[in-house]
């Protein structure tokens, strides 16, 4: 099938898949004698893979990392697990500096109602974010 079929099926633009083809998600098709793109029907089962797999969270050149892994050493499965597990602790860790930033805007909210805005002082910004 030619770029433009694939990109409907996938739901993608053909500029999304030209930058996947780039970035060796998406294997170089073969191409007709007129030179267009032939794409087989596994180009779609690739596609639909690496949309599931930036939904988790993998950025393309994991997801890369999966795809030859899968065509050098078979099943991907420990390896997809390992990525999986430190992006689990990357939010495990990033949602704990959120909650913590959102404990200290609330401090400062909560500062911000017992505070004159006339006794702010000239030399400073706002005296709602203490600078000392």
């Amino acid at each position: 099938m030619r770029i433009g079929e694939l990109a409907e099926q996938a739901g993608m633009t053909t500029k999304t898949l030209r930058f996947y083809e780039q970035a060796q998600v998406l294997p170089q098709p073969a191409r007709t004698a007129s030179g267009y793109r032939d794409y087989d029907e596994t180009s779609l089962a690739r596609l639909r893979f690496v949309r599931a797999a930036q939904g988790a969270g993998l950025s393309l050149a994991e997801i890369r990392t999966i795809i030859t892994v899968r065509e050098d050493q078979g099943p991907p499965c420990g390896h997809v697990t390992a990525l999986l597990e430190r992006h689990a602790a990357a939010l495990d860790e990033r949602i704990a500096e959120l909650e913590a930033t959102r404990e200290e805007v609330r401090r400062l909210r909560d500062r911000a109602a017992t505070l004159n805005p006339a006794a702010c002082s000239e030399d400073g910004v706002c005296h709602v974010i203490p600078t000392h």
